[in-house]
């Protein structure tokens, strides 16, 4: 007898030694003969169709004439497929100058918010029983529900007095407004990673500074990552911020020249979708590319390391 047929016979005899009763039920749990759980996956179907349709749409329009777009149909796929749209958005929004300025915005939100709210969560993880620390955890958790809208007009005022109504102001701002769910994630990660491994550095001669940098950081990386994906979706796809903030109209990010632009498009849909679609690729390709960080760097702190 094979290697390969003992699974088999062990399987057969373990059957064997049920009674008949057992025997006769139908087995769901082999491999490939799972039950499937249509509610379940019904709901995820339909989950699915209201974020594939829209993102359909947008591209079949991108793709279209300007004939094309007012036939009454935009489901139907674009026959021949014209970049005239994409053309006409690149120079009408002028691209390039809005996509460096919003990726200036966002690559340093990104940055600021994973190294402020590091150190921060850092001190008050490790500094617990200090009421100073503990009740500024407790602050920036109130922070969090407290929307940008309820404080824009003295956030406007105060950035133009100290001249800061700038794309600066906004990395500023924007930070500031990600630093409570930032400091959340942290605290919760840096919690389990043990203490010993910092007091074995300590013995060894090394400061906080080198503690945090040398050890610490380096595996706070997974949550740096969920950290950096949140916050660079939030400063990408911001509308309301930079508009109010930045008041010079060729300083201002992606979102906000395609609202100031908009006028131009007219009835010309395709332009419009050409628009939406380019501004809104980075952090679709970003999303995909890092997807599986953002789960599991929001669980890690969930489980005692």
């Amino acid at each position: 007898m094979t290697a390969l047929n003992q699974p088999a016979l062990a399987v057969e005899q373990a059957e064997l030694s049920l009674p008949a009763a057992d025997r006769s039920r139908p087995r769901f749990r082999r491999v490939g003969m799972e039950r499937v759980n249509w509610s379940t996956t019904t709901i995820l179907v339909l989950c699915s169709l209201t974020v594939l349709l829209p993102l359909y749409v947008t591209i079949s329009m991108a793709l279209k004439s300007g004939t094309q777009v007012v036939d009454g149909n935009a489901f139907s796929f674009p026959s021949p497929i014209s970049f005239d749209g994409f053309v006409q958005a690149w120079t009408l929004t002028k691209f390039p100058v809005g996509l460096a300025i919003s990726l200036l915005v966002t690559a340093g939100t990104v940055v600021a918010t994973i190294i402020l709210a590091a150190f921060a969560s850092y001190a008050i993880a490790r500094n617990w029983d200090r009421k100073l620390f503990r009740y500024s955890f407790f602050y920036l958790l109130a922070a969090m529900f407290i929307p940008f809208p309820v404080v824009a007009l003295p956030q406007i005022q105060l950035t133009g007095r100290v001249g800061l109504d700038n794309p600066v102001g906004v990395i500023l701002l924007a930070t500031m407004f990600q630093l409570s769910f930032s400091v959340l994630l942290f605290t919760a990660f840096l919690r389990s990673i043990p203490l010993e491994l910092e007091e074995s550095a300590r013995i060894d001669g090394a400061t906080t500074w080198q503690t945090f940098w040398q050890l610490i950081f380096p595996l706070l990386a997974p949550m740096s990552a969920t950290v950096g994906i949140f916050a660079f979706l939030y400063a990408w796809n911001d509308f309301m911020m930079p508009s109010l903030i930045i008041s010079d109209p060729a300083l201002q990010t992606l979102p906000v020249r395609q609202n100031l632009f908009q006028t131009q498009f007219s009835n010309n849909y395709n332009v419009a979708f050409a628009s939406y679609l380019m501004a809104m690729a980075p952090a679709i390709v970003a999303y995909l590319f890092t997807q599986r960080w953002v789960m599991a760097g929001v669980t890690q702190g969930a489980i005692k390391g």
